[in-house]
């Protein structure tokens, strides 16, 4: 704590986490150091595959290829610390350190969610206008929409972390998650939240609701297309190029709706902190999972490369 004009201002936090579980952390440890060298693997893998196999040199599988590397980067800002964290007796991080994580980690979340809606656009011109789909899915609109998502992501996360870390933290210092969030560090703010919390649930709904309504229209389009196909072959292969992205979808935007689009921040509970793992730790995993075993195309390209 730091004492300035008669105002004690906190310098460090305590990251609660699963230090109630006692000796189980060990465990958890090496649950969580497991899953975590299984999705750099599995990330790699992807990537790898996709950059060394040319029948994969195409808009959708770049942008895989970039919502795997964002995974990964995403995965690096939590984890690591989790991994001490389970390991050690002090659990501190610093004000500076916990913004800077708060930031991070919004910024590569944000920037996931605007991709996988860019992956729903790209399926959707795939689908409703296969003959055009790489004169309109063009290599420049592809880093286009790329770098209108990361920067989109991050001047987000920029806007939010400035208006959770402009407010006075006096004390107490215990954050009741295993990472800043933005929840559990607003409740220790020693002011009245409700305008930022609004604030930061209008942009919760414009980074979680808008980009999930775009997928929904997207592929309102394309059942329509599918259904106007007429061999059933051709029905099941339509449908089958987007299973990988729609798990994906439900798995992403259901787990981040449950904790961010909540009208008012509560206490970080236990059953919070099960949905975070889902979303910090699952769906980084779960991505190149789907994609590599529901995906004939990218299945063969393993086979191929290795």
């Amino acid at each position: 704590m730091q004492r300035i004009n008669q105002t004690i201002r906190v310098t460090s936090f305590i990251l609660v986490g699963f230090s109630s579980l006692g000796e189980l952390q060990k465990l958890l440890f090496v649950i969580f150091l497991l899953l975590y060298m299984t999705i750099l693997l599995a990330n790699a893998t992807i990537m790898t595959v996709i950059r060394c196999s040319r029948s994969l040199h195409t808009p959708m599988y770049g942008f895989l290829f970039i919502l795997s590397f964002s995974e990964t980067c995403y995965t690096f800002v939590i984890i690591p610390q989790l991994l001490y964290h389970l390991l050690s007796d002090t659990k501190t991080i610093s004000f500076v350190a916990c913004a800077t994580q708060l930031f991070f980690f919004l910024g590569f979340a944000c920037t996931n969610c605007f991709l996988i809606a860019v992956m729903g656009y790209d399926r959707y011109v795939a689908i409703c206008f296969p003959l055009r789909y790489m004169i309109i899915m063009s290599k420049k609109l592809g880093l286009g929409l790329i770098s209108v998502s990361a920067a989109t992501g991050f001047f987000i996360a920029l806007v939010a972390t400035n208006l959770i870390c402009d407010m006075p933290f006096c004390g107490p210092n215990r954050v009741n998650h295993y990472f800043c969030d933005m929840a559990p560090v607003i409740k220790l703010a020693c002011t009245d939240t409700h305008v930022k919390e609004l604030a930061l649930f209008s942009l919760s709904i414009l980074v979680i609701m808008v980009p999930f309504v775009l997928i929904l229209i997207s592929y309102g389009f394309i059942v329509n297309t599918i259904l106007k196909i007429p061999s059933a072959e051709g029905k099941r292969k339509a449908f089958a190029t987007c299973a990988s992205h729609l798990t994906v979808v439900i798995v992403h935007y259901g787990c981040a709706s449950i904790i961010y689009l909540r009208p008012k921040s509560k206490s970080a509970s236990d059953k919070d902190q099960l949905v975070a793992v889902t979303y910090t730790v699952v769906t980084p995993l779960l991505n190149p999972l789907v994609y590599s075993l529901r995906n004939q195309e990218v299945k063969a390209a393993l086979k191929k490369v290795f």
